[in-house]
């Protein structure tokens, strides 16, 4: 089950530009959490959430599952150092 803490931040990931495809590294994934949460809140994350499902259900879930495993590995009590390091890729 997950934390509040969790889901706000996979809602925030799920919302962020991040994508999948550049398996990006725990740093950009809390960088694209805190950046999109300063940007759009939580409740702008629940809401790009909300509608990526009702549009697009398909390709909503497996993000979806992205976005919670990628938050528990960058989040994890077990983080190495690395995860501190400044993102490597540039989030606009």
């Amino acid at each position: 089950m997950e934390s509040t803490f969790e889901a706000v931040r996979a809602e925030a990931l799920f919302a962020s530009t991040l994508q999948m495809s550049q398996s990006p590294a725990d740093a950009d994934v809390r960088a694209a959490v805190t950046m999109t949460l300063r940007g759009i809140g939580v409740q702008g994350c629940v809401a790009r959430v909300a509608t990526e499902f009702g549009d697009h259900p398909e390709t909503a879930s497996p993000r979806m599952h992205w976005a919670l495993r990628m938050i528990h590995h960058a989040y994890a009590e077990s983080c190495t150092p690395e995860v501190f390091n400044a993102p490597r890729a540039a989030l606009a």
